[in-house]
């Protein structure tokens, strides 16, 4: 117990010491806007919490949780789809864009929302579904009857007429959930396109009346008290004018999406006019309220080039998008992936960024594999401690933050995602989206603390009782607690100002450094070394390879879950061993000055001490 204490005092004075002394040699440089150094929180509501016990997560079940987030350390969230909707696609087919539907609540419900979560300093970011509605929407129904001015707000054809005078579809365009994106209407005696389910209609964009429409759903939100929005899909948006066929990619299954290259239904060049039209929307009315900024983030799943065409205009003179999600490291990486893809995938996108502009960060959504499921388990620590880490703005879904994987063994019937049902029991599994919505595990009890209800609306994952939010919130080291000390760290002026550079020591260990430039003497910068170790084997790097302005020795700032370091000790520099799947973060000024910790952090290394 003596050298116990001893080490803790020398650890308090050290840090005491350091965090003085960087406090001192910090200037005073530029604020960042509230969302430049964000971890946005996607909550899927249906799955998060259940306020009235009918199986499903709602509004109100939102707002009484919102203490986890700020607990946590997130300072936004943004909700995927809760407006009215028949629910083909789970509120991605929205019967109407600016009331609440039932399922969840009403919009008082939502309008407390925004008002208990400022309270806690978080901001709610609302999806926002501009290229399709639901065929329930008006809309669709006034100009399915050629109802004026409605006549021309989706995409219209007659059709073709084969060799025998048979009616027949458009052209060869296919749906993103498998077969025809062309769907006949008896009523109107025309096809409507439909990239997606048959029950969502593509609005017409070319008609400028439809892209007004959305200026003022934009417009009413904010009123309401909306930070921003996530729109999705954004890249359907526009098709070619005369419908033309596309080349054919893969002949194996006409049916499929992967049958045509899609380059006249998606990535227009008209999709960025529109956007840079909703960016100056939303910016006006910023200006006009004196509101704090409200931002938009876009979806679409593009190549480099198009992707960041989202910030701005080739010339930079049009502002769109605050930021466009960057997928890179869902799309282009995965379990078989060393370190070498890491540093090329993350340096491409930060040398292709326009000057200025912020990126983020995205591992996980309610459409792709969890991280356990995709990565590994033992993979969680090094993939959240990167994705924290890097420059900018981080998304987080809702249930990563404890480790949670996908229920990849829920049967055909429990199935609901159209994406998977449309192809049968036979190949639901690899395409559905559900294993990765099933509800959130709060603790090990009934429904794992999520619903009353005896039915849920999608199976709980079975695994609930040995992973869940309070089991780990009492283990004395968990996935969470990992997740809320680099929500912590994060906030440091290193990671929110500092500068970046990468490393592949071999293929296993990938390491960054973030550090601030700040003197003469660039050994007295502060900086963070990351160290990621993606497999089983145990590794000795030179840290001073990947940054030369490291002294001898570095203290270490975090560590995951299963670490052989501890929070506080010196690590020579020049020989860091890292343990199978061991992540951890060493930083400090130089080797005469010691470890700038922030209080946070230097408490939870504190109580781990007192523990071991």
């Amino acid at each position: 117990m003596i050298s116990l204490k001893v080490s803790l005092s020398l650890l308090v004075a050290t840090t005491t010491t350091a965090i003085l002394f960087v406090a001192a040699q910090q200037p005073v440089t530029d604020q960042k806007d509230w969302w430049e150094t964000a971890v946005f929180y996607q909550i899927y509501p249906r799955s998060f919490f259940d306020s009235n016990d009918d199986g499903t997560g709602d509004v109100k079940g939102i707002t009484a949780k919102l203490q986890h987030l700020k607990d946590t350390g997130f300072e936004a969230t943004w909700l995927s789809p809760i407006f009215k909707s028949p629910q083909e696609d789970f509120g991605y087919d929205v019967s109407d864009f600016i009331s609440v539907d039932p399922l969840f609540g009403t919009n008082e419900h939502l309008e407390e929302l925004f008002v208990e979560a400022k309270k806690l300093g978080i901001r709610i970011v609302l999806d926002f579904v501009p290229n399709h509605s639901s065929k329930e929407h008006e809309w669709f129904k006034m100009s399915e009857d050629k109802i004026d001015p409605y006549t021309d707000y989706y995409v219209w054809v007659d059709g073709k007429l084969d060799g025998a005078g048979n009616r027949t579809v458009p052209n060869n365009w296919q749906s993103v959930f498998y077969g025809s994106a062309w769907e006949w209407s008896e009523k109107r005696q025309q096809y409507y396109l439909h990239q997606f389910a048959v029950g969502q209609p593509d609005l017409n964009y070319r008609n400028e009346a439809v892209i007004e429409e959305f200026d003022e759903v934009l417009r009413y939100w904010m009123r309401k008290g909306a930070s921003g929005f996530r729109i999705d899909a954004i890249n359907h948006m526009f098709e070619v004018e005369d419908l033309r066929d596309e080349p054919i990619n893969d002949p194996r299954d006409p049916n499929s999406y992967g049958y045509t290259h899609h380059i006249y239904t998606k990535d227009l060049p008209e999709t960025y006019e529109v956007i840079a039209r909703w960016r100056k929307v939303i910016d006006d009315f910023v200006t006009e309220n004196d509101s704090e900024t409200i931002i938009m983030m876009t979806e679409a799943y593009a190549n480099l080039s198009m992707t960041m065409k989202f910030y701005e205009s080739d010339d930079g003179t049009q502002q769109r998008a605050h930021f466009p999600f960057n997928f890179a490291m869902i799309e282009d990486l995965n379990d078989g992936s060393n370190a070498h893809h890491f540093k090329y995938v993350i340096d491409r996108w930060l040398d292709n960024m326009p000057r200025g502009k912020v990126t983020n960060w995205v591992l996980g959504n309610h459409d792709k594999p969890r991280i356990a499921s995709r990565y590994g388990r033992e993979r969680i620590d090094g993939m959240a401690l990167i994705l924290m880490v890097l420059p900018g703005v981080a998304v987080v879904y809702n249930g990563e933050e404890i480790g949670m994987e996908d229920y990849r063994d829920m049967s055909y019937e429990d199935s609901l995602d159209p994406q998977g049902c449309n192809l049968g029991e036979e190949g639901y599994k690899w395409a559905s989206r559900d294993p990765q919505r099933t509800p959130f595990q709060w603790d090990d009890t009934f429904n794992a603390g999520f619903s009353k209800s005896n039915k849920t609306w999608l199976p709980m994952n079975p695994l609930y009782r040995q992973t869940n939010l309070l089991k780990q919130k009492e283990a004395d080291y968990s996935t969470y607690q990992f997740y809320v000390d680099c929500l912590q760290l994060r906030k440091e002026r290193i990671l929110t100002h500092g500068d970046f550079r990468s490393r592949a020591f071999n293929d296993d260990v990938f390491a960054f450094v973030r550090f601030l430039r700040e003197n003469e003497n660039r050994e007295k910068d502060p900086y963070y070394v990351v160290l990621v170790n993606f497999q089983g084997n145990t590794h000795t790097v030179d840290v001073k390879e990947l940054y030369q302005f490291v002294g001898d020795s570095a203290t270490v700032r975090l560590v995951g879950t299963e670490s052989r370091h501890m929070v506080g000790h010196s690590v020579n520099t020049t020989a860091v061993t890292l343990g199978p799947y061991e992540s951890i973060v060493i930083g400090g000024i130089s080797a005469a000055v010691g470890v700038h910790l922030s209080m946070g952090l230097l408490i939870a290394a504190l109580v781990k001490y007192l523990f071991l």
